[in-house]
């Protein structure tokens, strides 16, 4: 991630942290999956209604992270400007695992599945090409789901 990014991100960051919390890791990854039948019928949909002038793709949602001593925050990473966004999902690091780091499409990016305490799917991460290595060091810093 660019220095003046992930300063974007620490300044839009900085008031939510609590007292003696500290910022451990930052980084941009899409989070999420979309299933091949929301691709598909999406890409059918957008067809039909253009007459085949215009194709639509569904992607996970970009958005920038946090990991901090006590949470993992998201803000979001599509914004008209590139810059961090509004703060979309905050998670106690004491809840979160995740799974072996594997390629992603094309193995040109690394993912990951967080498992959360309390909730039965997991939150796919994939990093991207440019934020590879972000992705390994943040899996050596979340505790491996079991």
């Amino acid at each position: 991630m660019q220095n003046r990014r992930r300063q974007q991100l620490l300044e839009i960051a900085a008031p939510l942290l609590t007292e003696g919390e500290r910022v451990e890791l930052t980084d941009m990854a899409n989070i999420g999956s979309v299933s091949v039948k929301r691709q598909v019928l999406t890409t059918a949909l957008v067809g039909a209604l253009t007459a085949g002038t215009v194709i639509a793709t569904v992607q996970p949602r970009p958005m920038y992270w946090v990991l901090t001593d006590q949470r993992l925050l998201f803000f979001d990473g599509k914004t008209a400007t590139g810059k961090p966004g509004k703060l979309l999902m905050v998670l106690p690091r004491e809840i979160v695992t995740a799974t072996p780091l594997s390629k992603a499409l094309l193995g040109l990016g690394l993912k990951t599945v967080l498992s959360v305490q309390g909730h039965d799917k997991g939150l796919k991460m994939v990093f991207p090409p440019a934020a590879k290595s972000a992705g390994r060091e943040f899996i050596t810093r979340i505790p491996p789901t079991l």
